[in-house]
């Protein structure tokens, strides 16, 4: 997704239509996912990221593909970065051969 605004954080995805979908409380998701209600929990009220062993998980058990979750929780991520981020970097330049010396001597 290219410069998408205000991307939904997954859990927010999975809290709002898949766990309603399915008829499923987040105590019985979780244990169906093998992990621990506060961990999932933590990702449902979008205060943990997607992790790659949580995007598997979520792929076993929903179908589809990890990379869908983990790219969504970049896409979330990269946009919550572009948001805060103040720190103004200049572009790179190479360094002269002069420079190098100097540094070697």
């Amino acid at each position: 997704m290219a410069n998408m605004f205000n991307p939904p954080h997954p859990g927010s995805i999975l809290r709002e239509d898949v766990l309603p979908a399915l008829g499923l409380t987040k105590v019985e998701a979780a244990a169906q996912l093998k992990v621990s209600r506060t961990a999932f929990s933590r990702v449902l009220n979008e205060h943990a990221a997607i992790s790659s062993e949580m995007a598997l998980r979520l792929a076993d058990w929903l179908g589809g593909d990890a990379t869908t979750w983990l790219r969504m929780q970049t896409d979330y991520d990269l946009w919550i970065a572009r948001k805060t981020h103040k720190v103004k970097i200049a572009k790179a330049t190479s360094a002269t051969t002069d420079h190098l010396v100097s540094l070697s001597a």
